[in-house]
């Protein structure tokens, strides 16, 4: 069955108590199930990982090659995560990137993503509902 990579990074392993009114309620298994939802029409399944080590999300990434496709929340290493740009960068599936924040609502650091413009999209601000969005998005891509 083919499997929709979902990974996410630093600090998002506590949402759900990590700073609810900026992040939500949603627990990253509350995540998990959605996206499931979501894909569980086109036959696919999720294999999630999350890790607070860049490390740990390059050798998911580079074992994930077998993946339909990935959404892909790096959490503050959308910032200067360059090994994990480069990992993306050898993905072959299309991949999305989601953030829970509008992160150009927030500090100014936050506004610039490296690996955003190797991504096939891109989804901010929405919440729990973003990975949903970046799920529906996979499944209607051609490639996936």
């Amino acid at each position: 069955m083919p499997e929709l990579l979902l990974l996410n990074g630093p600090n998002l392993g506590i949402l759900g108590r990590r700073e609810p009114e900026v992040y939500g309620t949603d627990t990253l298994a509350d995540i998990e199930k959605a996206v499931a939802a979501e894909v569980a029409a086109r036959d696919w399944r999720v294999r999630a990982f999350q890790s607070d080590s860049e490390g740990e999300l390059i050798g998911v990434i580079q074992d994930s090659y077998d993946t339909v496709g990935a959404i892909v929340n790096p959490g503050a290493l959308m910032i200067a995560g360059w090994s994990l740009r480069d990992a993306l960068a050898n993905y072959p599936s299309p991949w999305m990137e989601v953030h829970l924040s509008n992160v150009w609502a927030r500090e100014s650091f936050r506004h610039d993503s490296v690996i955003a413009p190797l991504a096939d999209g891109v989804i901010v601000g929405l919440g729990a509902l973003g990975y949903r969005l970046a799920a529906r998005a996979l499944v209607a891509l051609p490639a996936a």
